[in-house]
């Protein structure tokens, strides 16, 4: 059997003591107990809301091979006939045994933060690194104090590559995040106004992201977006942490890894970059300005740790859009078809506007609208009317003249619309998903973008409920 870890080497990194007799070895980890698999090892973390030690007997019906459960709640726990590992706190126990995945480990770590593309960023390095070696990522956005550790837990010891994806709300998240992952390449995307609430300016956003510098592995680098307005603030606190390879991405005539040129057509978008002295053509899988931005930051991470740029760019050229993150259907309506474009994942300033621009660069058929159909950005504190209400100049920059709006904040941009617009607003998302479902028609191209918390992945839900995909030679039966 091909362990992930051995019983005896999980005890020893976690400092814990077995209960009962342990098997072998484990097949992965698990903090679910719904999802847990025949062999896992169940993590009985608890969290804000749950406990995870309350669903330790589901996590042993649904095949978990062994539990590590805290010591003080051994008691409550011993009548289970599973075995465990016993440890004085569940999460520093998985934090422990993540630090020992990467020590045990000779992959080359590339470690991504930013306001904007760090999850699209670590899903392309995924992708494009595959035909290199063999990638161990991030699952969905495990970025934060749970998420890292467990996935440097189930990282195999024979991995080439390791992508981590790293956020944060706060201050000081990023910093013991990054100095478990080390990674090899630190790659800053972008600095935006997101968390605006916890933050007065971007300046203090860029402060809080420059803590992935703290981490590099000793002759490691740091890839920092040259496009940004706090760049030298990037690069100062880069060198403060004795980061001694500093390179930069971008469009910016500067760029080390310079996007050139990019078309967005009918037939597929092209993306032109400067790598290691030469111009590379790649026709991009997935379209958008911003998506060939993050394609640069992918490029330049894979050339710094030696990866095959070829087999990189032919990667490039086959990445499809992750749900929630730019993800196109085409649905059957009537006597044709619409494109809806789901963005629905996240959404702050930057990211509505990549998506407003992504709109515009869509092509409608026939009598068909580009409509913009946008929720509340959360986490924006006081800042929340005035980003809002901006929109209105995006919008009316791309000639979008539909605008379906839904959620509270957004109320600010409805008030600024001009006449124009043919403008639609709900006070909520559930009041929004009718009045979406029943007005789209032939030849439209939306795109459904708001922060994860609004729900607004339930219009998308129901349009995909309503409508059928389409082919064409019609609806796909």
């Amino acid at each position: 059997m091909n362990w992930l870890w051995t019983s005896e080497d999980l005890i020893a990194a976690m400092h814990g003591r077995p209960f009962g007799n342990p098997p072998p070895g484990i097949t992965g980890i698990s903090i679910d107990s719904r999802s847990v698999a025949e062999g896992e090892a169940f993590f009985a973390i608890k969290g804000d809301r749950v406990d995870g030690h309350d669903f330790a007997s589901f996590a042993m019906a649904n095949g978990a091979g062994l539990l590590v459960v805290s010591e003080g709640k051994l008691p409550a726990l011993g009548r289970l006939t599973v075995p465990m590992i016993v440890v004085p706190d569940v999460l520093q126990a998985l934090v422990d045994l993540g630090c020992a995945a990467r020590d045990r480990s000779a992959a080359k770590v590339i470690a991504v933060t930013g306001s904007v593309g760090k999850t699209t960023t670590k899903e392309m390095l995924r992708h494009a690194l595959s035909d290199c070696g063999s990638v161990h990522a991030s699952v969905a956005s495990f970025n934060n104090h749970w998420g890292v550790p467990l996935t440097l837990a189930r990282m195999p010891e024979n991995t080439s590559y390791g992508v981590f994806e790293i956020g944060m709300n706060h201050p000081d998240e990023i910093r013991p995040l990054v100095k478990m992952v080390r990674p090899h390449v630190a790659v800053v995307t972008s600095i935006a106004a997101a968390h605006l609430g916890n933050f007065k300016d971007l300046s203090e956003i860029a402060a809080a992201k420059s803590e992935i510098f703290e981490g590099v592995a000793p002759g490691g680098h740091a890839l920092i977006t040259r496009d940004s307005e706090q760049f030298q603030q990037l690069e100062a606190a880069a060198q403060a942490s004795g980061v001694k390879n500093i390179h930069t991405f971008g469009a910016h005539p500067q760029a080390e890894f310079r996007l050139i040129e990019y078309t967005n057509g009918p037939e597929g978008s092209v993306l032109w970059a400067a790598v290691a002295g030469q111009t590379l053509e790649i026709p991009m899988g997935a379209p958008g300005r911003h998506i060939a931005e993050n394609a640069v930051a992918v490029l330049g991470a894979a050339s710094l740790v030696g990866a095959d740029i070829e087999k990189v760019m032919i990667g490039l050229s086959t990445m499809k859009p992750e749900k929630g993150r730019g993800r196109r259907y085409k649905l059957a309506v009537g006597d044709g078809s619409f494109t809806l474009i789901d963005e629905s994942y996240n959404a702050n300033p930057a990211s509505m506007r990549a998506a407003i621009a992504l709109l515009r660069d869509s092509i409608p058929q026939g009598e068909g609208r580009r409509i913009a159909v946008l929720g509340d950005m959360l986490e924006m504190g006081e800042f929340s009317s005035a980003v809002h209400g901006e929109l209105a100049g995006p919008l009316a920059d791309a000639g979008i003249e539909d605008v379906w709006l839904g959620g509270p904040e957004m109320k600010a941009l409805k008030d600024v619309l001009p006449e124009s617009v043919r403008g639609e607003y709900r006070e909520n998302t559930d009041q929004l998903v009718p009045f979406v479902v029943g007005a789209v028609r032939a030849g439209d191209v939306l795109v459904v973008k708001s922060s994860k918390g609004t729900g607004f992945s339930s219009i998308v839900a129901a349009l995909l409920d309503k409508y059928q995909p389409f082919s064409d030679t019609g609806p796909a039966n």
